[in-house]
């Protein structure tokens, strides 16, 4: 693949944002291709179908039964909310403008926007509409959000979820995908690959979640008291449902439905499939059985490492890159939450922020022509872009990390973020939402 020998060509390849935002048709330019749009638009709902109700569920099935209702209630309105915030005006700070780390105010509640205007895509002269790659984008950001909340599950306000969300949502993720994927983004500029979300939606929404669940505190009989999963065939048809959606959320990032969307199609399927096998043989090994919950949690720590790297790296290199997401998510979730004593109820730092951090990095490696990969751009060696990658992981993780700190304040001082204990007990189902999921 000679092409990506150029540092344009591969960027262009790379991220999955190099865009000319509502660029107005001429009269001689291209109409978009009918196969192209109807990918486009199949990979939108496929990744809705990841957060609704494919995320839902698998966190929904893991807490207990008196606080499913709550979790579900908590991706289904945060999901909802932010698809609202995008078009009036996340859209136009992520994608419009010349700024190096926010975008402008043009595009302000879609304004200039109709079914006339186009996108670029990463091949010259083919375009898809431009509402397409809005909804495209919107569904990663609302998802993005919808993950954190696995973090804090089972002891937090509905109200300051929301609050939190909407600040974290507008200070964090809009200026990090901005970065990441738009052209004149800072981390875009320095080469930083990420075809599909490892540093934007993972690393992002990981240590966001960390920052809440630390800032919340343990549930109550954290260490002492089992809290299993209430329900494990809603955790496996989740995650099912999220490793079918992620093949939008991957492929989709392409934005074109040619020959290279097949190599990333393969990858992300391999790169699960390696990662299941991966943590349920560790499981065994280690802990005598292997376990429904350690097969799906395995799927999603291979989901995660191979999203910023789908694009990228080879079918043998997706595999290793599993397995490699598969043992350390594995040691994070068993061993580091231990170590330091965090309550992270859904493990979203043990398996997003840890396996988005595996990915990013050893993006910059498997990336080498010579491991398989697609190659490195032309002057730039593994070191260099292993250090690109690295750098891109500590922007993400501080800049998150102190937007989640002030968010989450911004909510515990306004409504409070914990619940009373006496309702913690009871839970947050009947309390928060006077529901019941069983009778």
């Amino acid at each position: 693949m000679t092409r990506f020998k150029n540092i344009f060509s591969l960027f262009a390849r790379i991220a999955p944002v190099l865009l000319i935002p509502g660029l107005a048709l001429a009269d001689d330019t291209p109409v978009p291709d009918k196969g192209d749009t109807a990918w486009m638009m199949t990979s939108t709902l496929l990744v809705i179908m990841m957060g609704l109700p494919g995320l839902a569920l698998f966190y929904g099935g893991m807490v207990r039964s008196k606080n499913v209702l709550s979790v579900l209630m908590q991706v289904f309105v945060v999901f909802s909310l932010l698809t609202v915030l995008w078009v009036i005006y996340g859209y136009s700070l992520a994608f419009t403008g010349t700024g190096t780390w926010i975008g402008g105010f043009e595009r302000l509640f879609l304004a200039g926007i109709n079914a006339d205007s186009m996108a670029a895509t990463f091949t010259d002269g083919v375009v898809i509409p431009e509402f397409v790659f809005i909804a495209f984008q919107c569904t990663f950001a609302a998802l993005t959000a919808c993950l954190v909340v696995g973090a804090f599950a089972e002891r937090i306000k509905f109200s300051a979820v929301l609050i939190a969300m909407v600040i974290w949502f507008t200070f964090a993720y809009l200026p990090i995908a901005r970065m990441v994927w738009f052209g004149e983004g800072y981390m875009f500029k320095l080469g930083a690959l990420d075809f599909a979300g490892g540093t934007v939606v993972h690393i992002n929404a990981g240590i966001a979640g960390l920052v809440g669940a630390i800032m919340t505190g343990r549930r109550l009989g954290y260490g002492t008291t089992a809290m299993p999963p209430h329900n494990l065939p809603l955790v496996m048809v989740g995650a099912s449902m999220l490793w079918v959606g992620w093949f939008g959320f991957n492929v989709g990032s392409n934005l074109e439905a040619n020959a290279f969307a097949g190599l990333v199609f393969l990858n992300t399927f391999i790169a699960t499939a390696a990662a299941v096998v991966a943590w349920t043989f560790i499981e065994w090994g280690t802990r005598g059985s292997p376990t429904m919950l350690g097969g799906a949690s395995g799927a999603i720590a291979g989901l995660v490492a191979i999203t910023p790297a789908c694009g990228a790296v080879g079918p043998m290199g997706a595999i290793v890159l599993g397995i490699i997401a598969a043992v350390i998510c594995f040691w994070a979730v068993t061993k580091l939450k231990r170590i330091f004593g965090y309550d992270d109820s859904l493990d979203v730092f043990g398996v997003h922020c840890v396996g988005g951090i595996v990915g990013a990095i050893l993006t910059g490696v498997f990336v080498a022509e010579g491991l398989g990969g697609v190659g490195l751009a032309e002057g730039t060696s593994m070191l260099d872009q292993v250090g690109v990658q690295a750098l891109g992981v500590a922007i993400t993780l501080g800049w998150s990390a102190v937007v989640a700190f002030i968010a989450y304040k911004v909510a515990d001082l306004t409504v409070g973020l914990r619940v009373a204990e006496d309702q913690e007990r009871e839970g947050l189902d009947t309390v928060s939402h006077g529901e019941s999921a069983y009778t």
